[in-house]
């Protein structure tokens, strides 16, 4: 499906642009799932339990993952 902007035209470039920003955040919430998982793996290997939320904010864009 072409992206259209509000006035409902076409707008390929945008449409390129949107993706590319929707792909690298896929990928870095993909990288954050992962690093979690390990994360709680490494925990419970050292004999011990998270009772907690695990919380990361990104240093580049300043996001926070919950």
């Amino acid at each position: 499906m072409a992206y259209k902007n509000s006035e409902g035209y076409r707008d390929p470039t945008a449409g390129e642009a949107v993706g590319t920003v929707a792909k690298e955040e896929k990928k870095r919430n993909e990288a954050v799932t992962t690093l979690i998982t390990m994360l709680k793996q490494i925990i419970s290997l050292a004999g011990f339990e998270l009772v907690g939320r695990i919380v990361l904010k990104d240093k580049e864009t300043g996001k926070e993952y919950r």
